[in-house]
């Protein structure tokens, strides 16, 4: 995914006219970052803006709404932001919303000109940033993905360790397996340890936890 990202930025800046550089802002929760940039520059205002809490890229990704700025030297929007783009040479830049649900983005483009755009850059810029949607909306939904089988391993590992304790004690105590796990379960409550912790601790040991000693 970090592949395709890098492509929708990279072919946004070959199919622009002048000297263009973009970069992909994605705002998980209040913390905006980069994931994606084809040069210093859109590297350095994307930071400068999230350094500020304000600017374009930020104002797109939040609002949904298309934010183009005309020429950085007479734009009054932003204070903190403009004087940044003039002295890194940016005059002009489109910052647009990119659709994901769940998640806050924009595709942003630097230009070193200023009025560089026209209608026709705007619809172009428009399906990059539609392209850069899908490849976000993959790249979360396969996080999601990662994230379920890590707590679906975690989760099996755990029933695992538990089986075996479970078997300890009813062997050791003759207990039904129902009865096991009660005792495990009366463990975890009174040494307010996690029921995989006493289990794992049993196993390890041979030793069922017990409460701290009170003073």
């Amino acid at each position: 995914m970090d592949t395709l990202l890098q492509a929708v930025v990279d072919t946004t800046t070959s199919s622009l006219p002048g000297h263009v550089q973009a970069s992909l802002t994605v705002v998980v929760g209040s913390r905006p970052a980069t994931a994606a940039y084809s040069g210093q520059l859109a590297l350095d205002l994307d930071e400068t803006q999230y350094e500020h809490g304000h600017g374009p890229c930020l104002h797109a990704a939040r609002t949904g709404e298309l934010m183009e700025i005309t020429d950085a030297r007479t734009d009054a929007r932003w204070p903190a932001y403009m004087p940044r783009a003039v002295e890194r040479g940016s005059h002009s830049s489109l910052a647009l919303p990119v659709p994901v649900t769940g998640l806050h983005a924009a595709l942003n483009i630097y230009s070193t000109a200023d009025h560089v755009f026209d209608r026709s850059d705007h619809a172009a810029a428009a399906r990059f940033a539609r392209a850069a949607a899908h490849a976000v909306t993959n790249m979360h939904a396969l996080q999601a993905a990662r994230d379920v089988a890590g707590n679906l391993e975690v989760a099996l590992q755990s029933r695992a360790v538990i089986d075996q304790a479970k078997g300890i004690l009813m062997e050791r105590g003759k207990l039904t397996a129902e009865q096991a796990f009660q005792a495990l379960s009366q463990t975890s409550q009174l040494t307010n340890r996690k029921l995989r912790d006493v289990a794992d601790h049993l196993v390890r040991t041979g030793e069922l936890l017990r409460p701290a000693a009170r003073r």
